[in-house]
């Protein structure tokens, strides 16, 4: 059997480079379109969104091409520490006085609708389902699994890998710290190791025959093709189209990697409590290391803040999500940047 053809035509895409999901506005319907019609493919981000909105996103796409996959957040609490979140929530209130808005003062601790999530793709059946953060429960899988999904795991280590495999997985995510936004790992206790993705893909390889995706730090197609000869069946990039004409991308974040470098990319987890990739600006310099783990009680503490910044297109107080190869990002038509990245 002919593993990389068949994670591409599970996939739908006759490229190894596909569009990868980004939730929190990146992602839209256009830009998986966009993918499809340059002959890849690309997932919708199911994270943040309602059920109901997640069912009109899917819809929308179906409507055109059968081409793509739904990404979902597997639910992985981080229970917060309640004086910590009292701490940090009061670090934040004269940011958040500036821009007019309330904090939460309880921590909001919730799964993301993700019963109503799974309800909506069992109903509409699409190719691919993937997860982050994540194993899903059992109940979940199945339900998929009889709605014809094909189930793609995100991992971020080989013992993620093997815990996957074992799960039944039809395929795996392997994603390096290297990557913009939230790392999938499952462990967000302990520091994701800063491995490169084809070093990362060699390891995971050697634990498994599951067909693999890589995706974390990709700048070029040199990047794309090391993932490939590493092992990997395709490569999925996001951080190279958050400034693509289709992409849902705020002004602030499209303001915050058109303009200078910013330096090195990092992880921080003061945005949302837990992990997540990308490069510097005035919030994380004055409050990355100050708030305590917990996801997703931060991540709905610090939101009014950034949906604040966004709304007027400041860089320096939204989340600036991006992977290591940031630098190398352009605005233009998503087919393009794809097809410039094949091998």
């Amino acid at each position: 059997m002919d593993v990389a053809h068949d994670l591409l035509e599970l996939l739908g895409s006759e490229l190894p480079v596909l569009a990868a999901p980004m939730a929190g506005g990146p992602t839209t319907p256009a830009l998986v379109l966009a993918a499809a019609a340059a002959g890849s493919s690309g997932f919708l981000a199911g994270g943040y969104k309602t059920p109901e909105a997640l069912a009109a996103e899917v819809g929308e796409v179906r409507a055109t091409t059968d081409r793509f996959g739904v990404n979902l957040f597997s639910p992985n609490p981080v229970p917060v520490d309640p004086a910590a979140y009292a701490t940090y929530r009061e670090q934040l209130l004269p940011l958040a006085e500036r821009y007019g808005v309330e904090l939460p003062v309880d921590p909001v601790e919730d799964d993301d609708h993700w019963h109503g999530k799974i309800e909506v793709l069992v109903d509409a059946g699409p190719p691919v389902v993937s997860f982050t953060f994540g194993l899903p429960d059992a109940a979940g899988l199945a339900a998929l699994r009889g709605a014809g999904c094909v189930l793609v795991q995100t991992v971020t280590s080989p013992a993620e890998a093997r815990l996957a495999a074992e799960a039944g997985m039809d395929a795996l995510a392997v994603q390096s710290a290297d990557g913009g936004g939230h790392s999938g790992t499952f462990t967000p206790q302990r520091p994701v190791p800063r491995t490169r993705l084809p070093e990362l893909v060699r390891a995971v390889r050697a634990t498994t025959d599951l067909p693999l995706l890589a995706a974390g730090g990709v700048g070029s197609s040199a990047d794309v093709r090391a993932a490939l000869e590493a092992g990997a069946q395709a490569v999925a990039v996001g951080t190279l189209l958050l400034l693509a004409d289709e992409a849902g991308t705020n002004a602030g974040h499209r303001a915050g990697l058109s303009g200078s470098d910013r330096g090195p990319q990092l992880s921080t987890t003061a945005f949302s409590g837990r992990p997540a990739g990308g490069v510097m600006n005035a919030f994380l310099a004055a409050y990355d290391g100050k708030g305590p783990l917990g996801y997703p009680a931060l991540h709905h503490l610090t939101s009014p803040i950034r949906r604040a910044a966004a709304a007027v297109a400041d860089p320096e107080h939204v989340n600036l999500w991006a992977g290591a190869g940031y630098r190398q990002a352009r605005s233009g038509p998503a087919d393009e940047i794809l097809r410039e990245l094949v091998p």
